[in-house]
């Protein structure tokens, strides 16, 4: 990574983002790179460091929102209650993820022909099915 400021296209380039995301986010207070001759923006290491730390919240699925609070957060325990709402919807997520991975790898592993006569995988759906049926 480059130690001198980097441009819009350079650092869009570099986190494989378009350039409108990177706009996107300093509209809405996430970032604040340096302006230069022509308001053309210039971003330093800590702006990387930030646009890197915006880009690992949004892959956890934190929202804009929570990312900018948990960013702009002096506080350790206003930081932790972002993390916090956000380890709960994260183990959600997981447990439905698992669930699926599940019911594909049950439907691998079927060998029969019509697959909802598989007793696995009945047994995968079963949660699904209305109480007593």
């Amino acid at each position: 990574m480059k130690s001198s400021p980097m441009t819009i296209g350079e650092v869009a380039d570099h986190f494989g983002l378009p350039a409108h995301v990177l706009r996107h986010w300093e509209s809405v207070g996430l970032l604040a790179p340096a302006r230069v001759e022509g308001g053309r923006r210039r971003y330093t290491r800590d702006d990387l460091v930030r646009v890197a730390s915006i880009v690992v919240a949004k892959q956890a699925g934190l929202s804009l929102p929570d990312i900018r609070d948990f960013l702009a957060s002096l506080r350790t325990p206003a930081r932790k209650d972002v993390l916090r709402r956000n380890q709960r919807a994260l183990r959600a997520r997981m447990a439905a993820l698992r669930s699926a991975l599940d019911l594909v790898e049950a439907g691998l592993n079927c060998s029969h022909e019509d697959i909802t006569t598989c007793p696995n995988y009945r047994a995968h759906v079963a949660e699904l099915m209305p109480a007593g049926s």
